[in-house]
């Protein structure tokens, strides 16, 4: 079942999520609607607390990203094919490398995309969709996309990285998101 994805503003965005145990209720339904919810709306990560639950948990599927790419293209990104995957009560173990620039949007924040500096390599522990503890290291942007769902699971936003001059030049546009003023071709549920 496609989900609608909660809209900038709703205090849910802005929490710190609760771990979970392989006793969640309805959890193999719910990571199946995360998916299919993910894919209809063109994302690449969708977290929890996007479509209004409060835990740690978040899918993404980086791999999408390199699917288009002509091979030499592909030599480009070290990260490449990319990663799919379930992450369970995830906890980031170790940021390594340089910040890098890339411009990113979000599900809950539509129509915004703005340049974020990010660490490049990143390696985080997570149960996995069976509940075995997995240790991966991820670089490139499949870290960019990690560190952007694992932010939800903190109850950060990627807006929350830019210039504080350039988030009051976006005030307006994310009261409109706020307030249920944008069209967008997936479900969403505002606050207001």
């Amino acid at each position: 079942m496609i989900l609608p994805i909660v809209a900038y503003g709703s205090p849910i965005l802005r929490k710190v999520c609760a771990d979970i145990d392989s006793g969640y209720p309805g959890l193999q339904k719910l990571l199946d609607d995360m998916w299919e919810t993910m894919y209809n709306s063109n994302g690449v990560g969708l977290a929890a607390p996007q479509i209004n639950k409060g835990i740690r948990l978040f899918v993404m599927d980086s791999t999408q990203i390199f699917q288009n790419l002509e091979e030499d293209e592909v030599d480009l990104y070290p990260d490449a094919p990319g990663y799919k995957g379930v992450f369970i009560n995830a906890k980031i173990t170790k940021l390594e490398g340089k910040e890098w620039s890339y411009n990113e949007g979000c599900l809950s924040i539509p129509k915004i995309r703005e340049d974020v500096n990010r660490i490049e390599t990143v390696t985080i522990e997570f149960l996995d969709e069976n509940f075995e503890l997995q240790t991966k290291v991820f670089n490139g942007i499949t870290a960019r996309v990690m560190l952007h769902e694992y932010d939800h699971i903190e109850g950060k936003l990627f807006i929350d990285y830019i210039k504080p001059l350039k988030r009051t030049l976006l005030k307006r546009k994310l009261d409109d998101i706020t307030r249920g003023k944008i069209k967008v071709d997936y479900r969403m549920v505002f606050p207001k």
